[in-house]
């Protein structure tokens, strides 16, 4: 937990001496950052004390209802728990007309002890297990989204955003442009400035596979925990740009039904107290038993995690063939067609890149899913499948889970992920996303009244 440093915040008012404002952000079960906005007088008590907030924000389904089936709600009297600060995210929001600030928050008990709904502290759980194996995990996360049009077409669907250096609106695939980036220059230097100014590690950007869809990568880091706060922190920034700059930006996973979806992918190695990479092996260009061991485990606990990687009704929509997302637990060298790839490299920089999840997918969870897997794996020195090469997509039935209904039934039915997430997390994810199926289900869609209403 997060010891009291009045510098940072007394350093930080005596610097921003004219900010109005400070939202206080926490990320819900969705990756949602839900909190209160504070006056500057307000922030001594929030180091010094915390502040209150109820445990059922940890309930919310995407529409941020409150799933009762969780018992964090009514049941339990809706009653708060303490948020305590995350030090080093106290920064300004470069985005907002006003100047403002913003501090992460993580939720506890009041003995100070993790509370267990909260994704960052289910991470956190997941994390610790890795000390009796004496290894630190590093994380790096790629994330793809798109720019859209604030206006949506005639048939009300998203549309991609008219170029600000041809006028016209973006309809051609140029993956890896550089022209594509010179268009959006503005959008992705003030995305750069922003970062800096917020301290998020931001790496690398690149067009990808569709009209107005980028991808920006964070650099890598030996705490999964502030991998992952970046990681929500970076979603806030580029949405807050887009909105600037008379845009929107989406993580969804598949806002387009004939264009590539938006994926979450994961880099993870592994450091020995040392600080050297456990992955690496000089003499097997595939990677250590350890490594395979990792990817045995990632292999094993891939369909009971699929309701982390892909947790709503839109997820579901990127698993389609020739889009380069895989649909079994497959693994290779180099190769974009897995769904674990071992990227090329030099040795020291060994990993896996998990490249199932979907962008909107909460960070926290899937890495603590991803961890779990690789912990199991390790301990249990579980062999990996056969190395995939080629298009693995065309060559492996599709065995994953790949529709919301099946994800959940397996989500339900395994023991491993269960095991180190925790039970009472299991329930409240479990019963937050079964309660969001049968909601979306209870909707009658445009397709269907096209379809059904005069010729049945």
């Amino acid at each position: 937990m997060p010891t009291t440093k009045p510098v940072e915040y007394s350093q930080y008012l005596k610097n921003n001496p004219d900010v109005i404002g400070i939202d206080l952000l926490i990320a819900d079960l969705n990756g949602v950052l839900r909190g209160k906005r504070i006056q500057p007088g307000a922030l001594e008590k929030v180091f010094k004390e915390g502040i209150c907030l109820p445990a059922s924000v940890f309930a919310l389904d995407i529409t941020g209802t409150t799933v009762e089936e969780t018992g964090l709600g009514v049941e339990s009297g809706d009653s708060d728990r303490i948020c305590l600060h995350i030090p080093g995210t106290l920064t300004n929001i470069p985005w907002q007309k006003k100047p403002k600030g913003q501090l992460l928050l993580t939720m506890v008990e009041a003995d100070h002890q993790p509370f267990f709904a909260d994704p960052r502290q289910v991470l956190r759980r997941v994390i610790e297990q890795f000390k009796d194996l004496r290894l630190t995990p590093v994380i790096a996360v790629e994330l793809e989204f798109y720019l859209l049009d604030k206006r949506r077409d005639r048939n009300k669907n998203p549309q991609p955003p008219i170029s600000p250096t041809s006028g016209k609106r973006e309809n051609n695939t140029q993956v890896y442009s550089i022209n594509d980036l010179d268009d959006y220059d503005e959008f992705l230097e003030t995305v750069t400035k922003g970062a800096n100014i917020q301290g998020i590690p931001a790496d690398t950007a690149l067009a990808e596979y569709a009209p107005g869809q980028f991808e920006i990568n964070l650099k890598h880091e030996p705490d999964p925990l502030s991998a992952c706060d970046n990681a929500i922190l970076l979603k806030r920034l580029i949405k807050g740009v887009a909105r600037q700059l008379g845009l929107n930006a989406t993580f969804m996973a598949k806002p387009y039904a004939r264009q590539a979806g938006s994926g979450a992918h994961i880099h993870i190695s592994l450091l020995n107290e040392k600080k050297e990479n456990v992955f690496m092996d000089p003499e097997d260009e595939t990677g250590s038993s350890t490594l395979h061991h990792a990817v045995g485990g990632l292999a094993s606990t891939m369909e009971e995690s699929m309701a982390i990687f892909c947790p709503n009704a839109n997820s579901y929509r990127r698993f389609q063939p020739d889009l380069y997302v895989p649909m079994a637990p497959t693994w290779g060298m180099d190769n974009r067609t897995v769904a674990m790839r071992i990227p090329t490299g030099p040795e020291d920089a060994k990993r896996i890149e998990h490249r199932v999840s979907g962008a909107d997918a909460n960070p926290y969870l899937v890495v603590a899913a991803l961890l779990a897997g690789i912990h199991y794996g390790i301990k249990k020195r579980i062999d990996p499948p056969k190395i995939s090469t080629g298009d693995a997509i065309a060559k492996h039935p599709h065995s994953l889970p790949l529709t919301w209904v099946e994800s959940l039934k397996a989500f339900s039915n395994g023991n491993i992920i269960r095991d180190y997430l925790g039970a009472d997390f299991f329930h409240v994810y479990y019963e937050t996303r079964y309660k969001e199926k049968q909601k979306f289900d209870s909707h009658i869609t445009p397709l269907e009244l096209d379809w059904y209403l005069r010729t049945v």
